[in-house]
């Protein structure tokens, strides 16, 4: 029978209280905020939300492949392409998009160029397109605004964003087109897995890498032309990268990442676009982008394992352990050296050879009832006579794996004095070790 692991229940704890939150915030922004669901409000919602998704699942790869800078360049490639593709086509916006799209793909493909030719690294040649592209559109657009027949072009727009122009074709295109992004995702699923965690195996084995990199990079791409109209080419890398940031952080697994990252962009799509309904005045791209990067905060502060708050937390415990086990072993040594495990420890002599963590592994010990105190010296009961005991065995055959290991021919492992010799090896290779020990006592 399939079971889930703690850290896969957790992960779809997460999916699922998102998601509800989502669901909820929409009545609470009803009544609380006093938001008001008008055709603007319900397409740019939707629109946003179904764009959170595309980028949060694409983005995926470009986190993990450390590309995030890549989605910085490519979003401010596309401008040219904007400026180019107006001077063709006007304002139609399919033939913008188009444009945008190729700019990008060409300024993947430099970038590519140049790490494939030169010596360039990849954040500099990611640098380089950034600057060049981003100023030749900027050239580009202040020459159309210049123009007596294009003063209202309003081109500008793409590099903001502009979320209230969006329409239901717009939305319909976004759904299409990110329908057809997952399509050939799930088509070549292993082959993206493979070539994003371990490309030289990938070569290896006969797949063709090169192929699937470019795939890849169209299809970040696509998610950087599609959000263009709501995010702009300054805050989209945002939207492309801040999902995925937040989902690494609760899980190792990527089919649950990239799941996680699609519900974290929809929420931050949705909600931020719900939030600067609240005022007029608050912009819906960089408000999107806020909310995004409030879901990282919370992530990097808070997701178990990797978080910083549960990391302080662990640290701490290893801290308090550490400072337990030691004091212990120093408490057990003297009592040994009069003869008796419960000889009475004077505590400024083990306050002098603890330092300042005797108090603290003191506080421990007693609290398990390791140890008596009197005020002027500790004692080792029975059962922390015992724990010090089965501790100091424990430590000679850790000594004798570090002299024996290979003449025993035990299994090379990782020394680790604070675990237990018996949980990191087979229970043969112990027995071997013991036999050896009780030889070298004899």
């Amino acid at each position: 029978m399939f079971r889930l692991s703690d850290a896969d229940k957790r992960v779809w704890l997460v999916i699922g209280t998102i998601t509800i939150i989502g669901i909820l915030f929409i009545p609470f922004s009803q009544m609380v905020l006093d938001v008001s669901y008008n055709y603007t409000l319900r397409t740019v919602a939707l629109g946003g939300a179904i764009l959170g998704i595309v980028s949060g699942v694409l983005g995926c790869f470009a986190v993990l492949r450390h590309e995030s800078l890549m989605g910085d360049a490519l979003s401010h490639a596309a401008l040219p392409g904007v400026a180019i593709a107006f001077l063709l086509a006007g304002r139609e916006l399919g033939a913008l998009l188009i444009g945008a799209g190729i700019a990008s793909w060409i300024g993947v493909q430099f970038i590519r160029t140049l790490l494939n030719t030169t010596r360039i690294k990849q954040d500099t040649a990611m640098g380089i397109v950034l600057a060049a592209w981003f100023a030749i559109g900027i050239a580009l657009l202040a020459y159309i605004q210049s123009r007596s027949d294009a003063s209202q072009a309003g081109l500008d727009t793409f590099i903001f964003g502009q979320a209230a122009a969006i329409v239901e074709s717009d939305v319909q295109l976004i759904s299409v087109v990110g329908f057809i992004a997952f399509a050939v995702l799930a088509l070549f699923w292993k082959e993206f897995k493979l070539v994003t965690f371990d490309s030289e195996f990938a070569g290896a084995n006969g797949f063709r890498v090169g192929f699937f990199n470019v795939l890849l990079s169209t299809l970040i791409v696509v998610a950087i032309v599609l959000g263009l109209q709501l995010a702009g080419v300054i805050l989209m890398v945002g939207m492309l990268i801040a999902p995925g940031i937040a989902a690494r952080q609760w899980t190792h697994k990527l089919d649950q990442m990239v799941i996680l990252s699609a519900v974290f962009g929809a929420f931050a799509g949705g909600t931020g676009a719900i939030l600067s309904a609240v005022d007029a005045d608050i912009p819906t791209g960089p408000m999107i982008i806020v909310v995004a990067f409030a879901i990282v905060t919370i992530s990097i502060a808070f997701a178990p394992g990797r978080g910083l708050v549960w990391t302080l937390l662990r640290r701490r415990g290893d801290r308090k352990r550490f400072a337990a086990q030691q004091t212990l072993r120093d408490l057990y040594k003297y009592a040994m050296s009069h003869g008796d495990t419960s000889y009475p420890v004077p505590d400024s002599f083990i306050v002098g050879i603890g330092g300042a963590n005797v108090q603290l592994g003191l506080k421990q010990l007693e609290a398990r009832g390791y140890v008596k105190g009197d005020g002027n010296t500790w004692r080792l009961t029975s059962t922390g006579a015992t724990v010090a005991k089965d501790d100091a065995y424990n430590q000679q055959l850790w000594d004798v794996y570090r002299e024996y290991s290979d003449e025993l021919e035990i299994p090379l492992i990782a020394e680790d004095r604070q675990k237990d010799i018996h949980d990191m090896l087979p229970r043969p290779a112990v027995e071997k070790l013991e036999r050896k020990l009780e030889g070298m006592v004899a």
